[in-house]
């Protein structure tokens, strides 16, 4: 039985974040240990609200992120997959193929050795998943939404995963 082309599903993307809190050597730090992971430039991302008991004003950098895509992505949730033990929570799902998990040490991803410089930082992984004609969404002339039955469910994202990446769900 041949799969619809319209039906096969993709990686699109894969946003890495670590919320540092504070602006300042901290920001730098955190973009040194992004870009050694990914091999691309990361960004400084900022707080979108004031938080007087955090010290944390509108505006100020708090957090970094990339977003890294194609070939290079599927590389990298190899080694993501291979730092978290190959297993993933059935929770880290939603209803439309996207998922999240986060890894404590950013050196137990294969390839990253540890540098006094940088120290210890944990980060987060978000994964969007995608079938052809979901860009409908983001066009500039006709938006329209994704029809229910062609949005990628939380059964089809993790039966994806554990063929294409030998992931188990848990």
């Amino acid at each position: 039985m041949s799969e619809q082309i319209m039906k096969t599903i993709r990686l699109e993307k894969i946003v890495l974040n670590m919320g540092v809190g504070k602006s300042g050597d901290a920001i730098e730090i955190a973009k040194k240990a992004l870009d050694s992971i990914t091999g691309k430039k990361s960004c400084a991302r900022d707080a979108k609200a004031t938080q007087r008991d955090w010290g944390v004003r509108k505006g100020e950098p708090i957090g970094v992120a990339v977003t890294v895509r194609g070939d290079d992505a599927r590389q990298l949730l190899t080694r993501l997959f291979a730092a978290i033990g190959n297993r993933i929570q059935g929770r880290s799902f939603d209803d439309f193929g996207n998922m999240s998990f986060g890894i404590k040490e950013h050196i137990d991803i294969p390839g990253i050795k540890y540098d006094p410089q940088i120290g210890i930082l944990g980060l987060e992984a978000a994964i969007t998943l995608v079938r052809p004609g979901f860009s409908i969404r983001f066009r500039s002339r006709h938006k329209a939404s994704v029809g229910k039955h062609h949005r990628i469910t939380r059964q089809e994202a993790q039966e994806f995963l554990s063929r294409e990446f030998g992931v188990a769900v848990v």
